[in-house]
């Protein structure tokens, strides 16, 4: 009898816990390309400006960053070709009337280098959110710069990481922009 209320009293507290957690973010609905909500971050975020009202589009991902390491600011550094050596490569399109845009895409594959590529279109990028298996995350500042078509290289891991997930602020400056990242070994 003592277990089941303790059992009861614990997940009492998980509930509430979680309704607090979501009081906190103000979501409206806008149909089929997302909910609108402003960007979540957790404690220890190592970007301290105001985050945008962003649509949110996405899986649910497996990690959650627990730690974060040193941020690394986007040096813009554009790549002639990508190496024949990928891994995974994901993309998402972005249209200028969804304005921000929260992307996340699971990859769950292990990689030493990424690469963000820019089609279609000019994309503004406030950051992108690398989360590693181990929950360790590391996060590349784009400080909300505008980014014409190319292929940039992201981030390198010299120590080929498997990572988990990447999230992808960013909005379309022309009518319409495609993001890819690309993992390579």
């Amino acid at each position: 009898m003592k277990h089941k209320a303790f059992a009861v009293a614990v997940l009492a507290v998980l509930v509430v816990a979680q309704i607090a957690e979501a009081g906190r973010v103000r979501v409206t609905r806008t149909g089929p390309r997302g909910r609108r909500t402003t960007v979540t971050v957790r404690t220890g975020f190592p970007i301290v400006r105001p985050m945008p009202h962003v649509v949110v589009r996405g899986p649910a991902v497996r990690v959650t960053p627990r730690v974060y390491l040193a941020p690394v600011v986007f040096t813009a550094a554009v790549v002639a070709t990508v190496p024949n050596n990928r891994v995974w490569t994901g993309a998402e399109e972005l249209e200028r009337e969804d304005g921000w845009t929260d992307l996340t895409m699971n990859i769950d594959r292990r990689g030493d280098r990424m690469f963000l590529k820019i089609d279609r279109g000019a994309a503004q990028i406030n950051f992108v959110e690398v989360v590693f298996e181990n929950g360790e995350s590391q996060v590349v500042d784009f400080n909300d710069r505008v980014y014409g078509k190319g292929t940039y290289s992201l981030i390198d891991f010299r120590d080929g990481r498997k990572i988990d997930h990447v999230r992808v602020i960013a909005q379309a400056e022309t009518k319409e922009s495609e993001l890819s990242i690309i993992l390579t070994s």
